[in-house]
């Protein structure tokens, strides 16, 4: 019968000084990694806000600038937008892991309630461990840094867009006039804005469908989910 009883006596095993010790330095180097490429985060984004910048004072420089610049920047800002994506996969699993012990073992510490007791948060975050992978896909990755910084650039970025467009060299009269404005050398006005539409349509969907996603996996807080 002894033999029986180990394993459930090896589960209720309580943690020892030197192991409480180990997982405070353990967090401790998440919290330092998660910060580390936070940082990087912020330089994408600052990337971004600077190339902006750069591409509406030129367009609104003068009457006849061309507001070609403010469409290139649009493409400069979605490359930036994918690299921020990527390294916000790598940010997220040092994130989520900081994360899980706080929810799991320190917020339990100060309530004065026994963290052993359901220790499949251990189970998870040692295989997280002993099995590293990214916690979120990478279109949901997009999404994320879509909702929190880029779709405000982009509006920005449009709006400052159609607004060259409808002021300058002078005052637009018509709809007509406004499509005919928006051509860039061989390409039809209408094209462009189409492109556009289908452009930021996208980006928007992306958004709001990536939104639903993490709604329907952290919904109820599953305690077995990171990320």
């Amino acid at each position: 019968m002894r033999v029986q009883d180990e394993p459930a006596a090896s589960k209720d095993k309580q943690f020892t000084s030197a192991e409480i010790g180990a997982l405070a330095h353990l967090y401790r180097g998440e919290v330092y990694r998660s910060t580390l490429w936070r940082t990087r985060l912020d330089t994408t984004t600052n990337w971004s806000v600077v190339t902006l910048g750069i591409a509406i004072s030129v367009s609104f420089s003068s009457r006849d600038a061309s507001p070609v610049p403010l469409i290139l920047v649009g493409l400069l800002v979605l490359f930036f937008l994918l690299l921020e994506a990527r390294r916000y996969r790598y940010f997220n699993v040092w994130r989520a892991r900081a994360r899980w012990m706080e929810t799991h073992f320190y917020a339990p510490m100060l309530e004065h309630t026994d963290y052993q007791n359901d220790i499949s948060w251990q189970d998870t975050l040692a295989n997280d461990y002993r099995h590293p992978h990214y916690h979120i896909t990478y279109l949901r990755a997009v999404g994320r840094r879509l909702r929190r910084n880029f779709i405000w650039i982009l509006v920005i970025q449009t709006v400052a867009y159609v607004g060259k467009i409808l002021v300058h060299p002078s005052p637009v009269g018509s709809f007509g006039e406004f499509v005919q404005r928006a051509a860039v050398g061989p390409v039809p006005g209408e094209t462009v804005l189409l492109g556009g539409v289908i452009y930021n349509g996208t980006l928007i969907a992306i958004a709001v469908g990536t939104y639903y996603l993490d709604r329907v996996k952290h919904r109820g807080h599953s305690p077995g989910s990171m990320g």
